[in-house]
């Protein structure tokens, strides 16, 4: 008779890449592009979104409402400390989630208190109780945190847990808020936790690990190993600081290392790691290094020559895992100037998105156009076009033509022209200006038609493919009077992608001006000399 497999306990995968990962510096996200990144979490099956933190601000409000409406598949889950308001706010955004949970915290250690909360332990202790006592009153699913809780003394830590408990928390998530532990410490903190709660078994432990010392991997499988059955996490590992743990190492490492985890499996569809990779990438704006674990460039990449020696007599030579598992395909739908629409559309929801039939008509055109100056159009050049249309901001004005002269031993002048309004109303202005460089000379033109100064805070120019022809991404960070804007722009001229791409973060500072009530405000900054040469051209 055969031997019965031994049943394997499910790791939970907590994704927080649209909360935590969010508070990444420069990588925020619009509800459009955290609804797409939810969807493809949907897909990737994990079990918990956590979506984001309702009482921030409205955009997270109403961001985790949309998701919690229009996701199905995981838990969506909301932030909220141990406060009252927030987390009537967090209940009142998860009321149309099928499976809503509240994620409740409250600092422990002593430096926390001392210094943050100003507060004695057994305060602490009553706010976590209360706050897990009214998210309780909203749902059955309550998670709690005692933030710092690698640097929180291990009796008091389990007399918070315990307490948590009690009130009904059905989670206890132990974090490693600022990447202090090493991996055998905090795998004897949740054995210790196993151990010491007399009602530990009424909840689930979950891990939370930050990467400041490069170790939130690390520490997280050792969470694992003595006794946490729920390990939060991001893709590409992005997050505060130095990020979380990434959930494509956590998940990967698992599999692959079945002979060390063959007790522990996860539920991901791991095919739909690279394409959720990519995406959070481009609709970030945070480059993932190529010598990332399992989803960087160079993951699967082999130059030396006897590593390709290695490769064609076998690939497990030197390869531990197969591309095929995390989603890279080997075979490719090629596209070019002669593609129809539906090859593009097969292509553009095969890297990860998903537009409207307008916006595949559009992308078509683009790609088109792209075809007619380069030779090769690669998965880069489709993602960075689809990306634009998923990310595209309203078009208050529009780019329709700018010429640039330039040179080093002449000052660069921009002649910039836009358009405003539709139809009969539709305004063409022409301006031109100088500057110290072309982008310079086309940023102070666009100032002068549209009436809003901004200051560059950040400027990135990346290749999106190789060669002369590549098209070039621009992202740009822009301060509109204490409002730091992004935006982005492509194209194979690099003066054409960086005047969009400013265009974009005036457009969006004029689209949320609007929605406040506001007019246009001006930061203040000094402008370059300009040539004073306009005209209104009516159409």
């Amino acid at each position: 008779m055969a031997k019965a497999k031994a049943k394997k306990d499910r790791i939970l995968i907590f994704d927080t890449t649209l909360r935590d990962g969010e508070q990444c510096p420069g990588g925020s996200l619009n509800n459009k592009e955290k609804l797409e990144i939810a969807r493809t979490l949907a897909r990737l099956k994990v079990n918990i979104i956590e979506a984001g933190f309702p009482i921030a601000s409205n955009d997270d409000f109403e961001a985790v409402r949309q998701i919690a409406h229009e996701v199905s598949g995981p838990t969506i889950c909301g932030l909220a400390r141990c406060v009252e308001r927030d987390i009537v706010r967090a209940a009142e955004a998860l009321k149309g989630a099928t499976r809503p949970r509240i994620h409740v915290f409250i600092a422990t250690s002593k430096i926390h208190l001392k210094y943050k909360l100003k507060k004695a332990r057994q305060e602490i202790l009553r706010q976590a109780v209360a706050g897990v006592e009214l998210a309780k009153g909203f749902t059955n699913d309550v998670e709690f945190s005692p933030e710092d809780a690698s640097r929180t003394e291990w009796p008091f830590l389990a007399e918070v847990v315990e307490a948590a408990i009690a009130a009904g928390a059905t989670t206890v998530n132990i974090p490693d808020t600022v990447g202090y532990a090493v991996p055998e410490e905090f795998g004897a903190t949740i054995r210790y936790l196993a151990e010491h709660v007399p009602n530990i078994k009424r909840a689930v432990i979950s891990v939370h690990c930050h990467n400041d010392l490069g170790l939130a991997v690390a520490n997280s499988l050792a969470g694992v190993i003595n006794g946490a059955r729920q390990v939060e996490c991001t893709i590409n590992g992005i997050g505060e600081r130095a990020g979380n743990a990434a959930l494509e190492e956590i998940v990967m490492a698992i599999r692959t290392r079945q002979d060390y985890f063959r007790r522990f499996t996860t539920g991901i569809n791991a095919k739909h790691i690279h394409p959720a990779s990519r995406m959070v990438s481009k609709l970030t704006g945070l480059v993932v290094q190529r010598n990332k674990a399992i989803v960087g460039d160079n993951a699967f990449a082999h130059e030396a020559g006897i590593h390709q020696h290695g490769m064609l007599a076998n690939r497990s030579t030197y390869e531990i895992m197969k591309p095929e598992h995390v989603g890279l395909q080997h075979s490719k739908l090629v596209i070019g100037k002669h593609s129809g629409k539906a090859a593009v559309a097969s292509r553009i929801k095969a890297l990860g998105f998903h537009l409207s039939p307008q916006e595949i008509a559009r992308a078509t055109r683009e790609i088109k156009d792209l075809a007619d100056k380069k030779k090769v159009i690669y998965d880069a050049d489709i993602e960075a076009i689809a990306h634009g249309l998923a990310d595209e901001p309203p078009e208050i004005w529009r780019l329709e033509s700018l010429h640039v002269a330039t040179g080093n031993k002449i000052t660069a002048v921009a002649t910039v022209r836009l358009s405003n309004g539709d139809g009969p109303k539709r305004t063409e202005i022409e301006d031109a200006a100088i500057g110290d460089g072309p982008v310079n000379a086309v940023y102070t033109a666009i100032d002068r038609i549209t009436k809003v100064s901004g200051a560059l805070v950040d400027y990135r120019l990346d290749a999106v493919t190789r060669g002369r022809e590549a098209l070039g991404e621009v992202h740009v960070t822009v301060d509109f009077g204490g409002r730091q804007i992004s935006g982005r722009g492509a194209s194979t001229d690099i003066i054409e992608a960086s005047a969009r791409a400013y265009l974009a973060a005036v457009n969006r500072f004029l689209a949320l001006d609007q929605a406040d009530g506001r007019g246009p405000r001006h930061s203040k900054r000094r402008r370059k000399k300009t040539v004073r040469k306009k005209k209104n051209i009516r159409g």
